[in-house]
């Protein structure tokens, strides 16, 4: 790499559960799963500046979330061992698009963009496999996004198969609400006995995401969210979080309802994506820097 190269900018993109099945419940409390995820180009942005002070700086502070509890900084902290230089340090500057609470992976994104990043200027040359062995210890979501493909996902969502699917437009709705995962997954009436698929159902008949109902009990913003959407297709819901989905096959149909939606609600039209953009801003980096 050029030693003159003061910064790397990378997008750090949102996800959606296609469907989320839960199959079971483990020991240890974590539920078995199967997902379907893909990607979408509505994305974060993480700038990465090299320091020579061995330290790691991020900015800015998000209120009420501690920089050591920040899933950026943990990701960093993790690479630290790895780092060929030790002086070798980072200020990471954080562009926030996504909305917290949403269920499109905003923090476990960022996570993983930081591992691929610094995992690249840090010179740690770990495989992605190892990559994602690490990240999973920060969020389930994680190995996902630092695998960077479209994935039939098992056990707590760690084990991937890759797969190819449409890439439609999204109309995504962010309710002003937070949901609370541990809420959702600890509720009693949340089905946990959902027969496994093979992956040739999943991507032919899809399935559905057996934490919507609870979702919408304990969150009535989100279900009148759900049930404004429902009017205009299969509206669905994202992971644990708040945001609801539509599909369309162009941009025009989803831009049209989404100017229809109500303005209490955020609202994207965004593109479905098989390959995640932060490993093609990845990749175009290294090509670009390579001595």
């Amino acid at each position: 790499m050029d030693d003159s190269i003061t910064k790397m900018q990378l997008p750090s993109p949102a996800k959606l559960n296609l469907f989320l099945h839960i199959t079971g419940q483990r020991a240890d409390g974590y539920h078995e799963l199967q997902t379907l995820f893909q990607f979408i180009d509505l994305c974060d942005t993480l700038d990465f500046i090299p320091n020579v002070t061995g330290t790691i700086r991020l900015s800015p502070v998000i209120d009420g979330l501690p920089t050591a509890d920040n899933l950026i900084y943990k990701a960093a902290q993790m690479l630290l061992p790895y780092r060929k230089n030790i002086r070798a340090g980072v200020d990471i500057v954080l562009t926030k698009q996504l909305p917290m609470g949403g269920g499109i992976g905003g923090g476990s994104s960022n996570a993983a963009t930081t591992l691929l990043a610094l995992n690249t200027l840090w010179e740690c040359d770990l495989p992605l496999a190892e990559l994602a062995n690490l990240g999973v210890q920060l969020g389930a979501d994680v190995p996902v996004f630092v695998m960077g493909f479209s994935a039939f996902a098992e056990g707590v969502g760690e084990k991937l198969q890759r797969v190819e699917l449409d890439t439609p437009y999204f109309l995504l709705i962010k309710p002003d609400c937070h949901v609370s995962t541990g809420q959702i997954f600890t509720d009693k009436y949340l089905t946990r006995d959902t027969p496994p698929i093979r992956i040739s159902h999943a991507l032919t008949l899809g399935g559905h995401n057996d934490c919507l109902d609870v979702v919408r009990k304990h969150n009535p913003e989100v279900d009148e969210a759900y049930l404004w959407l429902k009017n205009h297709g299969g509206a669905k819901l994202t992971g644990t979080g708040a945001c609801l989905f539509l599909s369309f096959e162009n941009w025009d149909d989803a831009e049209q309802v989404r100017l229809a939606t109500p303005k209490k609600w955020q609202s994207w039209v965004c593109r479905g994506c098989n390959t995640s953009p932060t490993h093609d801003a990845l990749n175009q980096w290294i090509e670009q820097h390579k001595k």
